[in-house]
């Protein structure tokens, strides 16, 4: 089986094939600067950040293309409401997404443009807009013409006349037709603005997009990815552009992931539910929040609710402790690697099973269902650890590169049981070490002597502490319920 991706374009699954063998370019359309991310930005941030450590993971040279809208009405408002420029409030703000991305362990793309760099390139794409008659002067405003481009709407499946019929040109707007949509927009009193053919003003939205793809993968390239939100208008007006004014065929594969709920409702800051990375990385670990957005398949909606990233946590602290347990047994693995490192182009150790949920759109679901798969293996050596043999120690490590290997293309795993726990500790009750001691001394003590009924009462106190036992043949051990 090969990698099959659901392309939008074609609402359909399609084998991914791209256009030079080996080589794959991937456009995804970034955030616009004037606020923190929210936990919808970190779960796109990740489906395509996942989407190309496997791409990777399977020796494909990988161009990655993200950009930043760093000039844009919203950010315009923000900067005047906190009395500040919309450059040091971009700039602002494009360091903040740094930091949280950071911590979710979301590689940087290859290339990360900001609008603002290309703006005598979308000029350039206007005015062949406008001497091809895909565009139009009004006023001081320039308009795309839909009419003019046969198959505008195909993308997100509308028809032009349908798009008509349920819209109107605002007051103001010299537009031809209700959908044609801005490339330039008059300068007003107070904003940012450039020098152009049709006086001083500043690109469209969508401009930026067709600009910025085409200028580092080429007029036609593999894969543009973005929420399913940017469907309409903005995929839709920017493809429109780009193929208007380069021919070309823009992006091959289109891919568009789900949107994230909180307890069932669209996020809203009117609704109170409006919960940015930040805030989520006071509660979780970032391994547990990635774990938590991965665990559904990428085009599926995403409920965010405490129970659900909860039980995360649970799972990935059953994969860290049997790393923990590995470490002890066969030696401590160089955690400080890396394995997302080894995703350079070389092509990975993948075992089938893994490989079949990757390629099948990229369902991460299943992909992380392997991982607890592969854990009941290891878990199983581990039980013999009083009597391994030579043998079993090759298959424990062979278990434990291959599940590392596997997390390593979604992200996890990837930091020593030690740091994990210490992190995921932090939200915890503190424990003092010296009464759970006491307690399982006690009850070690009560099972010598067969008093499994203290024995069992000893247990249930330690469980409500947060603690768990493991009864081995070296005697009991305890750690955390983290």
């Amino acid at each position: 089986m090969s990698l099959t991706l659901y392309n939008t374009a074609a609402r359909a699954l399609e084998p991914f094939t791209p256009l030079e063998k080996g080589r794959v370019g991937i456009y995804v359309c970034g955030v616009t600067v004037y606020d923190l991310c929210h936990i919808g930005h970190a779960r796109s941030a990740i489906v395509f950040d996942v989407l190309v450590r496997y791409l990777r993971a399977l020796g494909n040279d990988v161009t990655y293309v993200r950009n930043f809208t760093d000039v844009d009405d919203k950010i315009i408002a923000r900067a005047k409401d906190l009395g500040e420029s919309p450059e040091d409030l971009a700039g602002r703000y494009i360091e903040a997404f740094y930091t949280d991305m950071d911590q979710l362990d979301i590689m940087r793309a290859d290339r990360e443009p900001r609008a603002t760099e290309h703006i005598e390139a979308m000029i350039d794409m206007i005015r062949i807009l406008i001497e091809k008659g895909n565009a139009y002067r009004a006023g001081d405003d320039v308009y795309f013409a839909v009419e003019s481009l046969p198959g505008y709407g195909a993308l997100s499946g509308r028809k032009l006349e349908d798009m008509k019929a349920g819209s109107r040109i605002a007051i103001g707007e010299q537009k031809r037709h209700p959908m044609d949509f801005a490339l330039w927009k008059a300068a007003k009193e107070g904003e940012p603005q450039w020098d152009s053919p049709w006086g001083k003003g500043r690109p469209g939205w969508h401009m930026e997009c067709s600009v910025m793809s085409t200028h580092y993968l080429g007029t036609t390239f593999d894969i543009h990815g973005g929420g399913e939100d940017l469907l309409f208008p903005h995929h839709e007006n920017e493809r429109a552009q780009a193929v208007a004014a380069l021919g070309g065929e823009f992006a091959r594969y289109w891919i568009h992931n789900g949107f994230v709920t909180v307890n069932s409702e669209k996020m809203s800051k009117s609704l109170g539910n409006f919960l940015t990375i930040r805030d989520a990385l006071k509660l979780y670990h970032p391994q547990v929040l990635r774990m938590f957005l991965i665990s559904q398949h990428y085009r599926s909606p995403l409920d965010f609710t405490r129970s659900a990233v909860e039980a995360h946590r649970s799972g990935l602290t059953r994969l860290y402790r049997a790393l923990e347990r590995m470490d002890a047994i066969l030696g401590p693995w160089n955690y400080d690697q890396g394995l997302s490192k080894q995703l350079k182009g070389d092509a990975l150790p993948l075992p089938e099973e893994f490989r079949q949920a990757m390629d099948d759109d990229l369902n991460t679901a299943r992909a992380v269902a392997f991982l607890f798969e592969k854990l009941k293996e290891i878990n199983r050596i581990i039980g013999q650890e009083a009597s391994l043999s030579e043998s079993d120690r090759s298959l424990l490590a062979e278990g434990r590169e291959e599940l590392i290997v596997c997390a390593s293309v979604l992200g996890l795993l990837k930091e020593s049981p030690a740091a994990f726990f210490e992190g995921v500790a932090k939200d915890t009750v503190t424990l003092d070490n010296a009464e759970v001691e006491r307690l399982v001394a006690d009850r070690t003590e009560a099972r010598k002597k067969k008093e499994w009924k203290r024995a069992d009462e000893i247990r249930d106190i330690l469980k409500k502490m947060g603690v768990v036992l493991e009864d081995g043949p070296k005697g009991t051990t305890w750690h955390r319920d983290v």
